[in-house]
């Protein structure tokens, strides 16, 4: 798989990949994590168990799944540009039509195809974040970092937007609709300026894509097997983060938490995302095992914990910092692991294939927890269950080697 030209500057590289990052703000940081602002008040107008407001994730996930398994042959046909801008295109439409509809089997729906879309912008927007890694091999770390962290951006934005249009719409019917415009009209004008910065991003990018083999289902074109304790502690992350993403802002609400006090700790967590591209780069480019993910997973198994401990605010601000800080170079740590241990020509399926465990942890997460949430233990119980699975999971990639 041809890389970006060697004679891209450190600076090109910095803008291309904060371009992309608005890939990664719109797939992950508002299509996804957008939902735990309106899950309260989606619940209380619609009358959900937290077992189904769970499972509205858990429906995003299973299209993200399904998404991750046809990314490959789709960036064979179409390459990783035209499939990351049209995802994001994709993916604003189907958050948008989130707000027409009150039946849950057709927000199920929504969420399921909006999460369809994601993994195409996720997956060829880390795809090409690889490639301008091995364009700048002392940076990969860093480049690698600034891509995911564009989730941050994303979550940031919904922390600021949608308590304001919540209030500002309050005592409507179904106000929580107008968040839901809202949100696509943000993630609209991001794709809007990804599309035209991609532009710059080496002319060969679309067509190499387009040049690597889609791997046969069942059958993938690389070494499963030598990965296998990364790819179970991966899968054991996706069900165990999803847990917190999703109900923490309800946790925050019953402990009496204001509108304004949910803005300031989601905007912190988001902004918190973006710090750790650089916080982390160094150790993602130095070890190619797996005790990266490792310590990132018994971290963020520490950050889940927190609110459930004390409900005291600064605890609560240093669970969503540490969380922020943290979340995301876990799923960088695995592209890593991918670019340290693979040729190139197989970066692709390796991404996919993490992408792939990592889905079926998101689908397995949000129903779980909330089903654990509906019983005596209420949210509590149901985040403590999400920090031990984070850290069955860390016990799991410490077990990795390098391949």
């Amino acid at each position: 798989m041809p890389s970006p030209p060697a004679s891209l500057t450190p600076a090109q590289a910095l803008r291309l990949a904060l371009a992309l990052s608005l890939g990664a703000a719109v797939s992950l940081g508002i299509t996804r994590f957008s939902y735990g602002l309106l899950l309260p008040p989606m619940r209380a107008d619609l009358g959900w168990s937290y077992a189904l407001a769970g499972g509205m994730n858990t429906a995003n996930a299973a299209g993200y799944l399904l998404g991750a398994l046809l990314t490959p042959a789709l960036m064979q046909r179409f390459g990783a540009v035209r499939l990351l801008v049209g995802g994001a295109v994709a993916a604003s439409l189907f958050m948008a039509a989130s707000g027409f509809f009150v039946s849950a089997q057709a927000l199920l729906l929504q969420r399921l195809l909006a999460g369809l879309a994601s993994a195409w912008v996720f997956v060829s927007g880390g795809l090409l974040a690889a490639r301008l890694g091995s364009a700048q091999p002392s940076r990969a770390g860093l480049l690698l970092g600034l891509y995911y962290g564009g989730t941050g951006f994303g979550i940031t934005l919904s922390a600021l937007l949608v308590p304001a249009v919540l209030e500002a719409v309050a005592g409507v019917a179904h106000g929580w609709a107008w968040a839901w415009w809202a949100l696509a009209l943000a993630s609209g004008a991001a794709t809007a300026v990804l599309a035209l910065a991609v532009r710059a991003l080496p002319g060969e990018g679309a067509a190499a894509a387009a040049a690597t083999p889609a791997p046969v289902a069942g059958r993938p074109a690389w070494p499963v097997r030598r990965f296998g304790w990364a790819l179970a502690g991966y899968a054991l992350f996706g069900a165990g983060y999803i847990g917190y993403m999703t109900f923490v802002i309800a946790l925050l609400r019953e402990q009496g938490a204001s509108p304004g006090d949910v803005t300031l700790f989601y905007a912190l967590l988001g902004v918190a995302c973006v710090a750790s591209a650089r916080l982390w780069a160094g150790l993602l480019d130095r070890f190619r095992g797996g005790g990266p993910q490792a310590l990132l997973n018994a971290l963020l198994g520490v950050a889940t914990v927190l609110p459930v401990l004390s409900p005291a605010w600064p605890l609560t601000l240093a669970s969503g910092l540490m969380f922020g800080a943290v979340f995301l170079s876990v799923v960088a740590s695995t592209t890593a692991l991918v670019r340290h241990n693979l040729p190139a020509a197989q970066w692709a399926a390796g991404i996919s294939a993490f992408t792939i465990v990592f889905a079926l942890g998101q689908i397995v997460g949000p129903t779980v927890t909330g089903w654990i949430s509906d019983g005596r233990g209420g949210l509590a119980g149901g985040l403590v269950a999400s920090a031990l699975t984070l850290w069955a999971g860390a016990l799991l990639a410490w077990r990795q080697r390098p391949a």
